[in-house]
């Protein structure tokens, strides 16, 4: 039975395989439901796909209402309203599938994450009455106005204000929100301003409501089949009983909706490079160089070895923590009061492992599609072939949802401040990992033990972190927040741990139910992967000890971290043919 583990401890806590959640856990409504997702992607939005991208009125909208007849739309929603109420890793199966559907997929996520999930988590009986069932049925589409010209990664600097009108009935807002998706047909906006100019509040805001305007739609460099918007407010006036929440308390909402919007974020890349990964696959074995498939060359090959295990990593990461969340939230009972508050604690103390997710598998789609650019050579730079359009859209990802500059900074910055707490035991830890780099074990990995080298790695890799960060910490103490280039190279070890631990715990979790060859397979991407995680996090683990160390401290950290990074890869090639092979002879993600 997994632990109830709570956020980070991840890095203080050799986790088991029977910690986590992953895909081949599914059961078999959760792959009906995966089915229906694929099925929606491939037969309703990428055949409308052209439409979108040419902006005809009332496709995106048609799209979303098929979708809520697909019952793909009610999956977050409480039953009372027409929801499902499903788990988390049902609805980031559903997010992974439709990630494959081209444009209309970044309309989807935007509707059931952050344009539906603030009325779940926060509205009242009656708002949701009003609202919610229209959201679920996809009668109604859903976005989230919180980014303002001037305020994007800096949300709380947003100027947009809200006034109580002088007969006490309304909310006159006023100020313009930019880049907002689903903004040309979207029919409710969850609008962020503050009252009096200082109390930042939530707001349920009509498109019909009088002062509100939507302006063109923006012309992108990419996901250019999406409704990207600004909604501008003139003295809209939005009833006194659609304030959503509390009056001064919507940062709760903006930052803890964008939680459950990172992760879902994360889902939808991963079957997003699951597609650029099929895609280069089948051209490596049509196209002919030198009077031979290119799929035949190593160079090549390497490629989509590297890309296989890299997404498997991502895949392993997203459903080991929706069983986290899972875990946590099936301890709340449903009928107790304050249900949402809790529930919304409960994602949060998950808030590390969201922006992880968020980073580590939107750059792993950035990697894929730029190698699938490469695999396809000059046809790469080509509209007619997909990998020119698979690159561009893939740029936002890296900025939607909070930068994964402002993501990384959130990793060890939160880490810090719940050790300062007292809520993660970071200190005594760091003392261990002193005390491992001052005193090093002769024990080696027992060859007899499943992936004992890899664990071995990984339980290294996270002493890595915490020598580093108590160095850090030492130097700069609570000044450290401010010291952004360290914390930057901070995150980068963190997030190479929980990755590499993910894939290590779902291959071994995995092994006893396996056939031979899939056994095979996941262990040849567990050493492929190991290798490049364990590569990242000493470069990065590096860089900070220059950044925090001289002299004999620097020569100290160096070498623990020379040690603490050291991996027996042998049999690396062999593994990444192996994986190669799956790839080619499959033409898809081979897991």
């Amino acid at each position: 039975m997994a632990r109830l583990l709570k956020g980070a401890e991840y890095l203080i806590s050799e986790a088991t395989k029977d910690d986590v959640f992953t895909p081949e856990d599914f059961t078999e409504e959760q792959r009906q439901i995966a089915e229906t997702a694929e099925q929606f992607a491939e037969s309703e939005a990428l055949p409308a796909e052209h439409a979108l991208e040419q902006h005809e009125p009332g496709v995106a909208a048609a799209l979303m209402r098929k979708a809520g007849d697909a019952g793909l739309l009610m999956i977050d929603a409480p039953e009372a309203y027409g929801g499902l109420a499903l788990d988390k890793a049902t609805s980031m199966l559903a997010a992974e599938r439709m990630g494959t559907g081209g444009a209309f997929s970044v309309s989807y996520a935007a509707h059931t994450g952050i344009g539906t999930l603030p009325l779940v988590y926060y509205g009242t009986d009656a708002q949701k009455d009003r609202y919610l069932t229209k959201l679920v049925t996809g009668e109604w589409a859903a976005a989230y106005c919180l980014t303002e010209p001037e305020a994007g990664s800096d949300a709380m600097g947003g100027k947009a204000t809200a006034t109580l009108s002088p007969d006490g009935k309304h909310y006159l807002l006023d100020g313009t929100k930019q880049f907002i998706t689903n903004g040309s047909f979207a029919n409710l906006f969850t609008v962020f301003a503050k009252v009096d100019r200082k109390h930042f509040t939530a707001f349920l805001v009509e498109r019909t409501f009088p002062g509100v305007t939507v302006g063109p739609e923006e012309k992108k460099l990419g996901i250019k089949g999406s409704s990207t918007t600004s909604v501008i407010f003139e003295s809209a006036k939005v009833p006194v009983e659609n304030v959503l929440g509390e009056i001064g308390k919507g940062h709760k909402i903006a930052f803890n909706v964008l939680n459950v919007g990172r992760f879902k974020l994360g889902a939808a890349v991963t079957g997003a490079a699951k597609l650029a990964l099929a895609t280069g696959a089948a051209y490596a074995n049509a196209r002919k160089q030198f009077g031979t498939p290119i799929a035949r060359f190593g160079a090549i090959r390497e490629k989509l070895a590297d890309q296989a295990a890299a997404v498997y990593a991502s895949e392993s990461l997203i459903y080991r923590l929706a069983g986290l969340i899972d875990d946590r939230l099936a301890t709340i009972p449903a009928d107790q009061p304050g249900y949402y508050e809790a529930y919304q604690q409960g994602i949060e103390e998950y808030a590390i492992e969201c922006a992880i997710a968020k980073v580590f598998c939107s750059e792993v789609l950035a990697d894929v599609v730029d190698e699938v650019v490469q695999i396809h050579g000059g046809y790469g730079f080509i509209q007619e072939y997909p990998a020119e359009k698979y690159y561009r859209d893939e740029r936002i990802n890296r900025i939607f949802e909070g930068t994964n500059e402002i993501n990384r900074l959130l990793v060890p910055g939160t880490i810090l401040r719940r050790a300062l707490k007292g809520e993660l035991p970071l200190q005594r830890e760091v003392m261990k990992a002193m005390d491992a780099l001052m005193n090093p074990s002769l024990d080696e990995a027992d060859p007899a033990v499943p992936f004992a080298a890899e664990k071995a790695t990984v339980a290294n890799l996270k002493r890595a972190f915490l020598v580093v960060a108590g160095a850090a910490v030492q130097k700069y103490g609570e000044a450290l927040k401010d010291e952004q280039e360290v914390l930057l190279a901070l995150a980068d070890v963190a997030i190479q741990a929980f990755a590499a631990e993910s894939v290590v715990l779902r291959a071994e979790k995995t092994a006893s139910t396996q056939p031979e060859a899939r056994r095979a397979l996941a262990a040849a991407a567990v050493k492929v992967h190991t290798f490049a995680a364990a590569e990242k996090a000493a470069t990065a683990a590096r860089r900070a000890a220059f950044y925090v160390g001289e002299g004999d401290t620097l020569t100290i950290l160096l070498g623990g971290i020379r040690r603490f990074s050291k991996y027996d890869a042998a049999g690396l090639l062999q593994a990444k043919r192996r994986l190669a092979d799956a790839v080619l002879e499959s033409e898809r993600y081979p897991f």
